[in-house]
């Protein structure tokens, strides 16, 4: 046996059943998304087998992107969990053949609570599809399995097709990223979503000196505060610039006479600044492109505090 030579046949008879699909976004397709996103009930995803695990996943992106859906196995359904079932949902039933018994026994009775069935099949001559109100063809030539038997392509199609049906709705909702992050709450995705820039800054000390700061109080700032630089800025509290640490060893290194030398002799004019409003992630991008560790955190234009690499580290965000 050939190992690459079978993984890419594999990957390549999926990908063949995947572009099939595009013959079965049809009206049926069309009146799905329309029936689901103007109806005020769930979607109720069922199924046996691995459909059932499909079914799984596609409940979990459609919750995830702003359409209330549950899972019902099919074999549960007959002992208890019909009562999952609301007069509003949809039930969405996933099977390869569309002729499993449990399938079979649970299409009639939904068909006696009035419920929409939706059918996501690969046999459109079966049992549930002749019994459904509405058809998604999941219908493939040849499973991946060398057998013809393990779903594989089959599993692969009704995952695309959950996914295709998913992102209509999120487009009709016009579901937002900040849509998404209030589902994302937590995690990495999460933190790229909703953390921002105050929420970390806030937890910092707030280093600064006035332009006319000697270089003793510099160091002292610097050093009391911990965050490798300190803000300069005019009587009035104007930003004018930044010192970090790595500004005061290089004036060191190049300057003999330290007598009178002020903040503003050594200040980095036009700081990076970035309001507490962005994004932590917009934060650390600012901070790779610019190759430095902290930024000035400004609020409505005045300096709020900094913001340090080590705080998104902290957050996981690195």
């Amino acid at each position: 046996m050939n190992i690459r030579e079978t993984a890419l046949n594999t990957i390549d008879l999926e990908a063949t059943s995947v572009a099939g699909l595009k013959a079965f976004i049809n009206e049926d397709f069309e009146r799905t998304v329309e029936f689901i996103h103007t109806h005020n009930g769930r979607v109720v995803v069922t199924g046996i087998g691995k459909s059932a695990i499909i079914g799984q996943k596609i409940v979990a992106t459609l919750n995830s992107t702003g359409t209330p859906a549950l899972f019902m196995h099919a074999a549960d359904a007959i002992h208890g969990d019909l009562g999952m079932i609301q007069v509003n949902d949809a039930v969405m039933v996933l099977s390869k053949s569309g002729e499993s018994p449990e399938i079979k026994v649970l299409i009639p009775l939904i068909r006696n609570f009035g419920n929409k069935i939706i059918a996501m099949v690969g046999n459109t001559g079966s049992f549930l599809a002749r019994n459904a109100d509405l058809v998604l063809n999941t219908t493939v030539s040849q499973e991946a399995c060398p057998n013809n038997l393990a779903p594989t392509s089959s599993t692969t199609a009704q995952l695309v097709m959950g996914d295709a049906l998913a992102v209509c709705l999120m487009k009709l909702k016009g579901f937002t990223g900040a849509d998404f992050a209030k589902y994302h709450p937590g995690g990495m995705l999460g933190k790229q979503l909703y953390l921002r820039v105050g929420d970390l800054s806030v937890h910092n000390e707030k280093p600064v000196v006035e332009t006319t700061a000697t270089l003793k109080e510099v160091i002292v700032e610097i050093s009391r505060k911990r965050l490798g630089a300190t803000a300069v800025t005019e009587k009035n509290g104007t930003l004018v610039g930044v010192i970090t640490d790595g500004d005061v060893r290089r004036m060191l290194e190049n300057t003999t006479d330290l007598n009178g030398i002020k903040a503003i002799d050594i200040a980095g004019k036009n700081p990076k600044t970035i309001g507490e409003e962005a994004l932590a992630v917009d934060a650390l991008a600012l901070m790779r492109a610019h190759n430095i560790n902290q930024l000035l955190v400004t609020r409505n234009g005045n300096y709020a505090g900094i913001l340090h690499i080590h705080d998104l580290i902290r957050e996981g965000l690195i």
